[in-house]
């Protein structure tokens, strides 16, 4: 299993009326890596035939983050089989080491040409784990 990871800064854009990190960001941040993660980690032939969509997102919010903190991402595929992949996505307070949200995501592998599921090669397989 690769994990890849990646650094932000939470910026005033990122606060809710409470001034803690907006849960509706968190959300963003995981599509946003696993995005990235998907995009350095492939080819842009194999981008160009598949994409994938989110179908189901559990998250836990365990500990809040606020204005300036900087915040470590962590992403790997926890299992692929058919169609669908498992994504977890931990952050964590860079500084602190604090959990502060963890999630399971399930993505559907997309076919640009036909738009409907396809089955998840070896080839993507390998690029994962």
């Amino acid at each position: 299993m690769k994990v890849y990871e990646k650094t932000i800064t939470v910026t005033e854009s990122d606060l809710d009326s409470r001034n803690h990190v907006n849960n509706v960001r968190y959300v963003q941040w995981v599509q946003d890596i696993a995005e990235a993660d998907w995009t350095s980690n492939t080819s842009e032939d194999l981008r160009s035939l598949f994409f994938w969509v989110m179908i189901s997102h559990h998250i836990q919010y365990k500990s809040e983050a606020v204005l300036g903190d900087v915040l470590l991402l962590k992403t790997y595929v926890k299992t692929s089989e058919g169609v669908k992949s498992i994504r977890m996505v931990d952050i964590y307070n860079k500084d602190t080491g604090k959990l502060l949200t963890t999630s399971e995501t399930i993505w559907c592998l997309i076919s640009h040409e036909t738009k409907r599921p396809a089955r998840i090669t070896q080839e993507i397989i390998s690029v994962f784990s």
